[in-house]
């Protein structure tokens, strides 16, 4: 039994482990059925990106028959890298397998531990379809802070979630344990992928060390808002699928200029808490109706 002024699932030596380094990997933190929900949304993305493929003739196959891991890879396989990017390269589709994962008690009970029990779902949460020689697939060395620099949300803890296993080969994590205790560096847009993400340069980083997380499917890496952080390009042959869901205390910036986040626990006020009709609506708590 461990002693901890917050409820949640992580125990006092995870806790302690988040607060030196800034992260903590939660392997297995979702199941197949778990997972089951997402990943049918995605699919169905991503028969609507294919339908849309087809229907301006890029492509002559839909490859329906593609196990989920292959299919978008094969979809863009004989494309350019702006055809992939016309679709975002991120993206933040209302789908309720989404708000599924937003709201798994799993998850929610994780970040309960680090910020307690009243939890906002930041609206900035990304699907990462990386796919397979895509540059915009590897996201350089950056904060997750410098995307709302002015936002008073501090913590905003970023729960990364693999839904195929992330290795080497096809782009896993790489961050800089302890590096979350830093202000929030300044930071330029970069310029060779086409998206403008953030970026750090490589005199910014530091000598500490870097830790490349390999990690199975299921897994649940939460790391500070302003822990450094990396990924790289994919080399396999399949895409590498993964969300990043942002929580934060609900006395924190709701940052609406990113979107509608919205109530996803209160234990104060747990009849606020948003339904699926509410997320799907963009609004923020239960609607009285």
């Amino acid at each position: 039994m461990f002693h901890n002024h917050l409820a949640g699932s992580l125990s006092q030596e995870q806790l302690e482990r988040y607060d030196l380094e800034g992260y903590l990997v939660i392997p297995g933190l979702l199941t197949d059925e778990d997972m089951r929900p997402v990943i049918a949304s995605m699919s169905e993305y991503v028969a609507e990106i294919a339908d849309r493929l087809y229907t301006n003739g890029l492509i002559e196959d839909k490859l329906e028959r593609l196990p989920f891991k292959y299919r978008l890879a094969g979809l863009f396989r004989d494309l350019s890298e702006k055809e992939f990017l016309s679709f975002g390269r991120s993206w933040r589709p209302r789908k309720p397998g989404y708000y599924e994962l937003l709201s798994n008690p799993k998850v929610l009970d994780a970040v309960e531990s680090l910020i307690g029990g009243e939890i906002f779902c930041n609206p900035v949460y990304n699907v990462r379809p990386k796919v397979p020689k895509v540059a915009a697939g590897a996201v350089p060395w950056h904060q997750d802070k410098s995307y709302w620099p002015d936002a008073n949300a501090n913590p905003v803890i970023t729960v990364w979630i693999s839904l195929v296993d992330a290795t080497l080969e096809n782009g896993c994590l790489h961050l800089r344990p302890g590096t979350h205790k830093k202000r929030l560096l300044e930071w330029h847009r970069e310029t060779v992928t086409g998206t403008g993400y953030t970026a750090l340069h490589e005199k910014q980083l530091g000598k500490g060390e870097t830790v490349v997380l390999p990690v199975k499917a299921g897994t649940a890496i939460l790391f500070n808002d302003r822990l450094l952080h990396m990924s790289t390009p994919n080399e396999s042959d399949h895409v590498r699928w993964s969300v990043d869901l942002r929580c934060q205390p609900t006395d924190q910036d709701p940052m609406p200029q990113h979107g509608a986040g919205f109530l996803a626990r209160s234990r104060q006020f747990p009849d606020r808490v948003a339904t699926l009709d509410d997320w799907l609506n963009h609004r923020a708590e239960r609607s009285a109706t």
